[in-house]
């Protein structure tokens, strides 16, 4: 795929093979951004995002990264900007789920979801900050939280806990770059219909919305649109919920 032309403005969206990520992905590459396919492991999974985002008219590539791995993490984005510069904005969209009550939780179910969903917003933000900074065209970044981390969710502490945990980073870190005109926030969807409920019992999961419907991953990602757009630029340290009217 071909390399993102200098001076377009570059966007990276994390966990962005599939569901949320990938319509996140493709909304704001028909709002004119450059994007790069953050994923994991499912490399067809993000060439097929890519492909997608090509489709509506805008570039993407693809980029690997593990983003509970720190080290690994800041290894790949520093090639990153050696190689293609910085990004002008940022979609932690990353995160996993490992559900048991809680007398029941392992230690290792709590670290692992701890380690993707909150340490993975410091472990991507972090080295990408002072180079938005420096470039001195503001920025956006964009944490994609949850209801639980507002309401909590029985079976889902650890979860829940993580998600918490962005909304306090995510506007503590809006305090520090509000005069930079970079803005952060969190969108923190509902039920979406993504591979994350599949095996749920539909019907009962509808009773709990007042809109009597699962939310879409578009739904989700034209709040995160909206927030990149320059109407947007006057919002910062919120969380926004995208819930059918759940609370």
């Amino acid at each position: 795929m071909s390399e993102t032309p200098t001076g377009e403005k570059r966007v990276l969206v994390t966990g962005a093979s599939r569901g949320i990520g990938r319509a996140v992905a493709v909304a704001l590459g028909r709002a004119g951004f450059s994007i790069k396919v953050g994923y994991h492991t499912d490399q067809d999974a993000a060439e097929q995002t890519a492909a997608n985002v090509l489709e509506v008219g805008a570039e993407a590539t693809t980029l690997q990264l593990d983003v509970a791995d720190r080290e690994a993490t800041a290894a790949a984005l520093a090639a990153e900007l050696e190689s293609h510069g910085g990004f002008y904005g940022i979609v932690c969209n990353a995160g996993i789920h490992s559900d048991a009550a809680f007398p029941a939780l392992s230690g290792e179910a709590w670290d692992r979801v701890l380690r993707t969903n909150l340490d993975g917003f410091y472990n991507v933000v972090q080295p990408l900050v002072m180079p938005m900074v420096r470039a001195r065209e503001g920025g956006r970044i964009v944490a994609v939280s949850s209801v639980a981390g507002l309401m909590g969710n029985r079976g889902q502490v650890n979860y829940a806990a993580s998600k918490a945990g962005l909304h306090g980073a995510a506007k503590s870190l809006a305090q520090e770059l509000a005069k930079r005109r970079i803005t952060v926030n969190c969108v923190a969807p509902g039920i979406i219909e993504t591979e994350m409920i599949d095996g749920s019992e539909l019907d009962d999961l509808k009773k709990m919305i007042p809109m009597r419907r699962l939310g879409r991953p578009e739904d989700v990602a034209g709040t995160v649109a909206f927030l990149f757009s320059d109407a947007a630029s006057y919002i910062t340290s919120q969380v926004i919920s995208v819930n059918g009217g759940m609370f």
